[in-house]
């Protein structure tokens, strides 16, 4: 591997990382993901499927239309090395096409008609957790040189790292704002206590029992009946 290739790929390593850290988009990371493959390493073209929160395979990410046909006809099959790959969490090789497994002969013609003969799939995987596949396609027949192999399934590593990381932090957000509103209406919910106290002569806990009474009866939540009592459009 020649000093600009070495480059290449230590960038691509730290731009990789950096998302880690940083905002990012998803679709952009893993585009540049498969351009560095197709780029960089022995491979004609390069694709990923990811798989969204229903466990659906998806096309993200692809270097060609040819590419991307040869995945969408193995998600359409439900059959083929990405798939096996994606269920396995194991990298599977086709060093050639032709003489490919039987049963995946809908992958194997739209292969061949692409002009790829030989493939690797390698899992998007942390742990026991596969999010999708990233998928290196060789117009020649022949296995893959392992040097390209390893370093792409590095790349696979660190991407899928990112991908968890996101949505990580974004359910993290969701439960923080669920966690904020839930405090924002307590806040709410005490000042109509008080306001009913007040205005009817009752205690708290009573003026409490007033309300849950009025929002069970009317099929409204509480919350939103407080704000009504505490902006006066409601009157107990």
């Amino acid at each position: 591997m020649n000093e600009a290739m070495q480059r290449r790929l230590l960038e691509t390593f730290v731009t990789l990382a950096d998302t880690l850290v940083a905002d990012y988009d998803v679709v952009d990371l893993l585009q540049l993901l498969v351009d560095t493959c197709r780029d960089v390493l022995d491979t004609t073209a390069a694709g990923i499927l990811l798989a969204d929160e229903n466990g659906e395979l998806e096309v993200i990410a692809s270097t060609s239309e040819a590419s991307r046909l040869v995945e969408v006809m193995q998600l359409s099959a439900e059959e083929g090395p990405c798939i096996e790959s994606f269920r396995s969490g194991r990298r599977v090789s086709v060093p050639d096409i032709a003489d490919s497994k039987q049963e995946w002969w809908q992958f194997r013609g739209s292969a061949l008609r692409q002009g790829f003969h030989s493939m690797d799939a390698l899992p998007l995987r942390l742990r026991d957790t596969t999010i999708g596949t990233l998928n290196l396609m060789r117009e020649s027949p022949g296995a893959a040189p392992e040097e390209s192999v390893a370093a792409a399934q590095a790349f696979a590593d660190v991407a899928t790292i990112g991908i968890l990381h996101e949505r990580t932090v974004r359910e993290s957000t969701v439960l923080t704002e669920q966690l904020q509103s839930a405090l924002n209406s307590r806040i709410v919910i005490e000042q109509a206590k008080g306001v009913v106290s007040h205005t009817r002569g009752v205690s708290i806990d009573e003026a409490f029992t007033l309300i849950r009474g009025y929002a069970r009866s009317h099929s409204t939540g509480l919350s939103l009946v407080a704000a009504r009592i505490v902006n006066r459009t409601l009157h107990l």
